[in-house]
């Protein structure tokens, strides 16, 4: 097996920690391996769609982040965004839920954006293919 090493903020070790000790996983590693794994399998899925999509995107970011930061990356992709929620979580935490509808190489692209912005704390996408209407 190869080792890598992962810098991770205190408050996320924390909660792995916790995850571990509720959970019974064995060690960090298997935790981050389980991880690493739904991670791919949501990836691929998301990856292997086509057409026009409708979906849910949940995002939890920090309170003290800046709303333009997350905006931003929002109003780059509004042809796709129907409507979004905000909510105050926890004291600490905001939660998002982003609809959209959209073609899936468009989806793809929102979702990439999120997940790559250090910004975001955690992204949960559910997927619902949007159904073909019969032609006259």
């Amino acid at each position: 097996m190869t080792v890598i090493s992962v810098s991770v903020p205190e408050k996320l070790l924390e909660r792995v920690e916790n995850s571990i000790r509720e959970q019974g996983f064995a060690n960090r590693s298997e935790i981050i391996r389980q991880a690493l794994r739904a991670f791919v399998m949501e990836s691929r899925s998301l990856r292997e769609l086509e057409g026009e999509i409708a979906a849910s995107i949940t995002i939890i970011y920090e309170r003290g982040t800046k709303k333009g930061q997350i905006s931003e990356i929002q109003h780059s992709f509004g042809d796709i965004i129907s409507t979004y929620l905000h909510a105050h979580i926890e004291e600490d935490y905001c939660l998002e839920v982003i609809v959209v509808k959209g073609e899936a190489d468009n989806l793809r692209k929102l979702v990439d954006a999120f997940r790559t912005s250090k910004h975001i704390d955690q992204i949960k996408v559910s997927i619902l293919k949007t159904p073909k209407r019969p032609t006259p």
